[in-house]
């Protein structure tokens, strides 16, 4: 039983925490809040022990009736396994404390690749990570665009991707980001942060990627075009779609075009929290022509990362010595079926 810490619970943290406590040869020892909230309150009720950063703030933790387990270095010294959950750019802090006690740790798309020197990608290296101290899983657009590629890759070689992103505003706990009523090209330049990104991965694709936010906070959408080297067929990519464990293909019969359809229909098969842990490929967006092909996916981004959070840390730790092994005992473990599979 590998016994992993949670280091930040938020957005990412809570979920990843979860998928973690579902898993057979896993254990959360523990979870970290800066200061007492409702997000603190869920930890109490799922039985995870709360650690903090600053003990001095210990007595507004229990004045709020939440029991303080110690500091997160105590936290990290129980841990097999250190999965920092921390927003962008502070998790490179928490590094030479991993580093003091020896622990392998997994960091986030909000690091950049040199925190760790290995970006993960479970349906695309998992072999590679196998026995890393430490490891950085990619953001949610990367995950989502890494899937794929390496898909259309296998199955017909691919020239060069040409992607367009259109980025929620913020996620849907979140009151301080916009936009409100604008359309923000984030960034104004090209290509955006998320073409190199996917070549922390896969090194050898080409790839341009263009980035804008939009005011939303549902799920991201992805504009992709993929140049291929040898002749594109619609039949086999949507098989290759339907085969893979972690894409979803969004039938022409359920009737959605948006995202706000895609997340009522989660809602609606009882996912947790309403999570779409696959990229949300729309059948009916799919053109195939000679070497060609242009389609439009739908990226949860609060979640398609967890899951690979957790084939992570069996990578890192030996648990399962492949992808499809790992992918299995993951999904099987959180009841997850790709949405084609409902609908």
């Amino acid at each position: 039983m590998i016994k992993v810490a949670i280091n930040g619970y938020g957005t990412i943290g809570k979920r990843v925490a979860d998928a973690i406590a579902a898993q057979k040869d896993m254990k959360v020892i523990g979870v970290s809040k800066t200061r007492p909230n409702a997000e603190a309150f869920i930890a109490k009720q799922r039985g995870y022990p709360l650690y903090i950063a600053d003990l001095s703030k210990k007595a507004a933790f229990e004045k709020a009736g939440l029991a303080v387990a110690g500091s997160v270095e105590d936290m990290c010294k129980a841990a097999d396994v250190i999965v920092d959950a921390t927003p962008g750019d502070v998790g490179a802090t928490n590094k030479p404390l991993y580093e003091k006690l020896g622990k392998k740790a997994l960091w986030q798309g909000g690091e950049d690749h040199e925190v760790a020197g290995f970006s993960f990608n479970s349906s695309c290296n998992f072999k590679d990570a196998i026995g890393r101290q430490f490891v950085r899983v990619v953001s949610c657009n990367t995950t989502g665009l890494c899937r794929i590629i390496h898909e259309i890759d296998k199955a017909f070689g691919v020239e060069h991707v040409h992607a367009i992103m259109v980025r929620r505003g913020s996620d849907p706990g979140e009151i301080k980001k916009g936009p409100i009523d604008a359309v923000v090209l984030d960034p104004v330049t090209v290509p955006s942060h998320h073409g190199p990104d996917v070549q922390t991965v896969l090194p050898h694709i080409s790839i341009t990627t263009m980035a804008m936010i939009v005011p939303t906070t549902m799920m991201h959408m992805h504009a992709i075009r993929i140049t291929t080297k040898k002749d594109v067929n619609r039949e086999k990519v949507i098989e290759l779609i339907k085969n893979h464990p972690r894409m979803g293909l969004v039938k022409k019969t359920a009737g959605i075009r948006s995202t706000a359809e895609l997340k009522e229909f989660a809602m609606d098969l009882g996912r947790q929290r309403a999570d779409l842990y696959e990229n949300c490929i729309f059948e009916d967006s799919i053109y195939a022509d000679k070497k060609e092909l242009c389609f439009f996916q739908a990226i949860h981004q609060e979640a398609d990362v967890v899951v690979e959070n957790v084939d992570a840390i069996r990578a890192m730790t030996g648990l399962a010595k492949d992808a499809a092994t790992s992918i299995k005992l993951t999904n099987d473990a959180l009841h997850f079926i790709p949405i084609q599979n409902n609908h």
